[in-house]
């Protein structure tokens, strides 16, 4: 475990997935969900070399199949600890005969957590060492507290958009797959009230980068969370029928198969391609407000 402290935050990060394990102010408040299993055994989990699910969790590849279950592998392997300094730590995950069972292709994988004030920046660098191009999508999954809601107490919450206009979501719970069509999300400017009830078909997805900034409020609708990226698409998510005291705000370079989806993983949407040598570089912010 991995520690990065500053007068405002302290960080905890493991090597195991290099997902971040806590966020503490200096009064020692956690931010971050701490993984209870009765509701979600996770943090913030990092998603590659696949965002969300596969149909059948099964792709193709020039005709040959692949089997790879939800999210990836990156998750739940542990990576190297590459460099450490007072404000930042780096790690990385390099292909191996592990992966290439799930996924042939040659790539460095880092991931780099920069402690700024009262901002974490969390930075995504994947690097392209095949002879081939490869194809990745690639995600967060950082889970936070609600504020105002105890263990046990109905869950409920609000989130502020950056967006102020009608909003549209996604709809993927059909075998983890998104199923055809569009559908209003409706907010007051922006502000989202949210219950367990709001998550009865798995995550709200918003996608055609239609948000770029979401901060989670206590009840007198102040910013306790904020987090910020660039990303195509986000994920918003809680477990539907455990009235989990958490959400999920997790910026997506990738997204789910279309139901029955066919295809070569090469034309999923939102894939990200890389030619041999070719690097990508990403990143996201939480900041505590």
């Amino acid at each position: 475990m991995e520690e990065l402290r500053n007068e405002f935050l302290a960080l905890r990060i493991s090597e195991h997935g290099a997902e971040l394990q806590s966020i503490q102010d200096a009064s020692g408040k956690e931010y971050l969900w701490q993984a209870d299993e009765k509701y979600w055994p996770r943090h913030s989990p990092l998603l590659f070399p696949i965002v969300c699910g596969l149909w059948e969790n099964t792709y193709r590849i020039d005709g040959f199949g692949y089997r790879m279950e939800r999210h990836g592998f990156a998750r739940d392997m542990d990576f190297t600890l590459i460099k450490k300094t007072p404000e930042r730590v780096t790690f990385a995950l390099h292909d191996s005969p592990e992966t290439h069972r799930a996924y042939p292709y040659h790539f460095n994988l880092a991931v780099t957590y920069r402690l700024d004030k009262n901002t974490i920046h969390v930075i995504w660098h994947v690097e392209n060492t095949d002879r081939n191009e490869i194809h990745f999508q690639i995600g967060g999954h950082p889970a936070f507290n609600l504020p105002d809601v105890k263990d046990g107490e109905p869950m409920s919450g609000t989130l502020k958009f950056d967006n102020e206009e009608t909003l549209e979501r996604l709809v993927g719970n059909v075998g983890g797959c998104i199923r055809p069509g569009r559908y209003a999300l409706n907010t007051d400017k922006g502000y989202w009230p949210f219950t367990e009830k709001s998550f009865d078909e798995d995550a709200v997805i918003l996608d055609k980068s239609q948000v770029h900034q979401i901060s989670l409020l206590d009840k007198k609708r102040k910013p306790v969370v904020t987090v910020g990226f660039k990303s195509p698409a986000v994920g918003i998510w809680s477990p539907y029928g455990k009235n989990a005291p958490f959400v999920c705000i997790e910026p997506w370079y990738g997204i789910h198969d279309t139901v029955s989806y066919q295809g070569d993983f090469r034309q999923k949407n939102l894939m990200n391609h890389l030619q041999p040598g070719a690097s990508f570089m990403a990143e996201y912010t939480i900041t505590i407000e």
